[in-house]
Formats: C-alpha cells, structure tokens, sequence
C-alpha cells in the first residue's frame, strides 16, 4: 500500500512564498522593484524557511493590471529587469533548494499583444479567431448601448464587450477592455500557449499559477447572463467551469508536463469554483492541477459585491474551512491562503491590526498553517502588515478600485459610503511596498515609491521582525518548520471541534498515533476553549503558542487572540 507521507507529492509538506515583484525590493532606486531586488533578498526567504517561490507576472505589460495584462510571454519587462536575471533567480533559489512558480494569465492577453494587434487588424487576419469577436446584437446599431452581443459584465466595471470602429465587431474582455479573452475553443491557441509554457520549463522554471484558469472554457454560442444592476447582466454560468475545461486542462497537462523528469507543481486560480468541482481539478489519476485557489472563505465578509462589506462572522469561516477539508479529504488536496495580491490585509480584515495585532497576526498564521493543504504566505504577511490609510479617492491606484469608485459615484453613490468600502477592501492594500525597515520608503528603494509606503513601517518592518524572536516572522519561521518536520501537519487527517462557538476555533489533526489539537481564540477577551474530552489531553505537550505560560489543557482559558498547538501520541 502506498504510504501517506512517503509517497506523497513534495509539494504537499511546502510552503509557498508569494512575491508582487513591483512591491517586494527595488535594487536600481527608480522606485520599482525588480528581479535584482527578489535575489537580493533570497537569504531573508531562506531564514523564513519557504520551499516555493510564486513571482507574479513580470513579462513585459502595458500596466494597466499591473502586469496581469501580458504583451510578451517569452520576455520580461525592462521595469523589472532581464532574462539573463530571470535565470540567475531560478539558479540561486535551485542553489538553496527552493522552486520558482510563474504566475500565468492565459484566459486573456493585453491588447498590446502581438496575437491581438493582428487579430484586430483585419476581420480576415489568420489570428482574428484567437480571440472572441462578434457582430452587435441583431437589429441594434453597432456602438450604441445595449448593442453588446451580451449582457455580460466585466469583472472591472462596465460591459464585458469593447466595440472596434475599424472592424465594426465587439471584442470580450472579462476583465479590463485591455485585456482580450483568448479564444481556447481555436486549437492554434491552445497549442501556443503549450509551447511557451514549454519553452518557460526548459528554461528551469518548476510551475505555473495560473490566473482565472477556469474561465478559459465559454459556453457556445455566447449567451446573455442573469439581469443585474444598470442594465449589465451576470455572465458566469456561461464561463465558470465551461463545458470544456476539463478538457483544456488535462490535454495542458499531457502537452506540458507529461514525460518530463523534475518535481513540478501546478496551482489553478478559480473564482466560483465549488468543492465537487475543486475534487475533479485536483483528483491526481485525472492529470489537471495540483491544487486550486478558491474564494469562499474571503467573500464571508461581503454582500451582494466585493464592496458590500458584512460583519466577519467565525463560525461562517468555520463552516467554510469546514466544508473544504471535508471534501477533498479522500482525493484532491487545498491551496490555504489569507493573503495575496488580490485581498486586503488579513489582519486588518479578520485580526485586529491595533491593539492585538501581533497577537492576532499569530494566530491566524497558526489557524491557517494547521489547516490540511499547501499554505501560502504573502509577502508582508510573516510581518503582520496592515491595510494602509487610504483617505481620498485619487489614493487608490488599482484599476478595479478606480473604475468601482468611477461607477458607483455616476449611479448616484455618496463618495465617503464608497470610500469605506474602498479603504476595507481594494486590492490596493496588498500592494504597498514591502516595509524592510524604518527608513526612507521603509527600505523598500532609495528612489521615490511607485505607491505609498505604509507610514507604520517605522514600527513594522522585516529589519525589527527578525532581531526579535518573538515576533510575527519568527512566529511564520516556527510554523514552516513544524510543518518540514511533523508529518501530521501535512498529511494527518483534519477534524473540526466546535463548530456552532462564535470565539473559538479549534480542530484536531491525527496520522496514525500522532495527533494535534489547535485552539484559537478570535476576540479582544478571555474564552473557554470547551472542547469535548479535554482531559484526555493532560500532559500532552505545548508544541506552539502565542502567548507565555498558557494554563493546563485541562482547562483551556485562551487571552486576547491567543493560539495554541498541543501535541501528543
């Protein structure tokens, strides 16, 4: 019989670093980090102790996503550097024992792309069917509104169709208008995008993330979505999860990595992915992906939309959470993340990032960390960073903020009830620059910052994280290393324990003798920890906390946001 942690796949005892290059470490003070910045601070991952490190998009992009608008997937973008530094990062990491995921975005390319300036040169150009062109809806003049040959809205704002004067036919964009849908039903596009994530493999890299993968596949013939708000309708029964994808996936596989010696791993970004859906993906005798990125447990907090902010509510969460490690228990595995380029700060979001914030930032690293599946850390986070202090409107930089606060205000919003909402929950958040310390720019250049520095990096930096052995970093450092060094942590079973209690979160995780039993408490006041048959776990031994002298596991009283991880068998 297979052995469940011998012959488990190593990506499933690693940790994943995730690096938004713009932000992370700027080498030449244009005020821009860069690859030279990202080697630079290698030693400071390797004393966090990260397996994996997943670079967001750096190939050469107009910008207007911040680089998930891709002109070039064979190159890199002169703000971030070369291909020859490129390679010199995937040798210095192979050189420590870690891997280099590329993030990659083939649902769409920027409208700079090659493929799209000849696709959009002629209604008869060769590539004119490597994207989704259509005629406006029949019996509308074309470019009039209502005239889109959908409904669909964009993820950005506004319609999900462009009209092109010169062609006179709309092109669809899920996200921004320059960003055009690639055409996966052509197979010239398929096969493509196999050979440049070939030819990135050759070159040393060890995976792909890959962005929105589960919009790739479209329900033909395109068709309107549910009505919604101002006359846009919502798209995503037909191209969530389309007919195809499965499919797409599993010839991607078979095109890119079957046959190939080398550890790989592969991560499928999927809004609206359901857990019977997450199995499928992730069923390793199906060959899809290793893992995928689903956003349950960070749409808790919201409404109607990602700006209707509702009150965090645990047991949700723990329902949530929950429900995941239940479902892919037996087959498939979890990606467990707070953080990333898209989400606001977790501490500020689920923590409290005042008078408890370190505390807090423990905890939810612990809660996460414990959790079965592959943990990712954003940069920043092993710090316990915060939201930053957004004030007017022109602060906001990110195209999705821009265009929300935009649309809201021209449909009558008032522009403080909108900010608030901004302020909570823009991706603007997660993309200050990293705070290395209490200097000019909090270290991150020497040049002025394409985005403001958080002005609490005085207080909170990597410089002071990692002189103080009790802090948030070296919190992360102790969390990774149970992870490296405990089977249980990566390949024990999970089982949930007090569901219905608003405070506590708690669970247990067993491999054969071996079990753990993590009890969080995520509130500003003391609680009982009542876990069922608690004295059957006296003696047992304090594997991690986030507090000093915690009290007998017989009587679990957790403090403010205190965590613990008890160890025995």
């Amino acid at each position: 019989m297979p052995d469940p942690v011998t012959d488990a796949p190593w990506w499933r005892s690693a940790v994943v670093y995730q690096v938004y290059p713009r932000s992370f470490a700027d080498s030449d003070g244009d005020g821009i980090g860069d690859l030279r910045g990202v080697i630079d601070r290698l030693p400071y991952l390797a004393e966090l102790g990260v397996d994996v490190l997943w670079l967001s998009p750096v190939y050469p992009s107009p910008q207007d996503d911040n680089g998930y608008d891709i002109s070039d997937y064979q190159g890199i973008d002169p703000a971030f550097g070369t291909l020859d530094e490129l390679d010199e990062l995937i040798a210095a990491l192979h050189a420590r024992g870690m891997k280099l995921v590329m993030d990659l975005v083939v649902n769409h390319t920027s409208d700079e792309h090659p493929w799209f300036v000849a696709s959009r040169s002629s209604a008869d150009d060769p590539k004119r069917d490597w994207y989704w062109w259509q005629p406006a809806r029949e019996g509308m003049t074309p470019g009039a509104p209502g005239a889109e040959p959908t409904n669909w809205a964009s993820f950005f704002s506004g319609p999900a169709w462009e009209f092109d004067e010169a062609s006179g036919e709309y092109f669809l964009h899920l996200f921004s208008r320059k960003q055009p849908d690639l055409n996966w039903e052509n197979p010239e596009v398929r096969a493509a995008v196999h050979a440049m994530m070939r030819w990135w493999l050759d070159r040393g890299v060890d995976g792909f993330r890959m962005d929105v993968i589960n919009l790739i596949s479209k329900r033909t013939p395109l068709a309107d979505g549910r009505p919604g708000p101002g006359g846009l309708g919502d798209g995503s029964a037909e191209y969530v999860c389309g007919p195809r994808i499965h499919e797409f996936l599993q010839a991607l596989h078979e095109e890119v990595f079957a046959g190939r010696t080398g550890a790989f791993i592969t991560v499928g970004e999927m809004p609206g992915v359901t857990v019977d859906e997450a199995v499928l993906f992730t069923d390793p005798e199906r060959r899809e992906v290793d893992m995928v990125f689903q956003f349950e447990h960070v749409g808790l907090d919201q409404g109607e939309s990602k700006w209707d902010v509702r009150p965090f509510d645990l047991r949700a969460l723990k329902a949530s959470f929950g429900r995941w490690q239940a479902g892919l228990a037996e087959r498939g595995w979890n990606s467990l993340y707070w953080n990333n380029h898209d989400q606001p700060r977790v501490v500020s979001r689920f923590g409290d990032d005042t008078r408890w914030r370190v505390e807090s930032a423990k905890l939810l690293g612990t809660v996460l960390h414990l959790h079965r599946g592959t943990p990712y850390v954003y940069q920043g986070e092993e710090l316990g960073m915060t939201n930053a202090p957004f004030v007017r409107a022109g602060d906001f930089l990110d195209i999705e903020s821009v265009n929300h606060y935009a649309a809201a205000i021209a449909l009558g919003a008032e522009s403080e009830s909108v900010l608030a909402a901004l302020r909570v929950m823009s991706r603007d958040n997660a993309r200050t620059p990293m705070q290395w310390g209490d200097g000019h720019a909090g270290g991150f250049t020497t040049g002025t910052p394409w985005a403001p520095v958080n002005p609490n990096h005085t207080e909170i930096n990597a410089a002071a994280a990692v002189a103080d052995p009790d802090s948030v970093f070296h919190h992360y450092r102790r969390l990774i290393e149970l992870r490296h060094i405990e089977p249980v942590v990566a390949h024990g079973d999970f089982t949930m324990l007090l569901p219905d209690d608003p405070t506590v979160y708690a669970f247990t995780r067993t491999l054969g003798p071996r079990q753990l039993l993590v009890v969080a408490n995520f509130s500003g006041e003391d609680a009982l920890a009542e876990v069922q048959d608690a004295a059957a776990w006296a003696g047992a031994e304090l594997v991690l906390g986030n507090w000093p002298d915690p009290d007998p596991v017989e009587a679990i009283v957790l403090r403010p946001w205190e965590a613990r991880v008890y160890r025995r068998g």
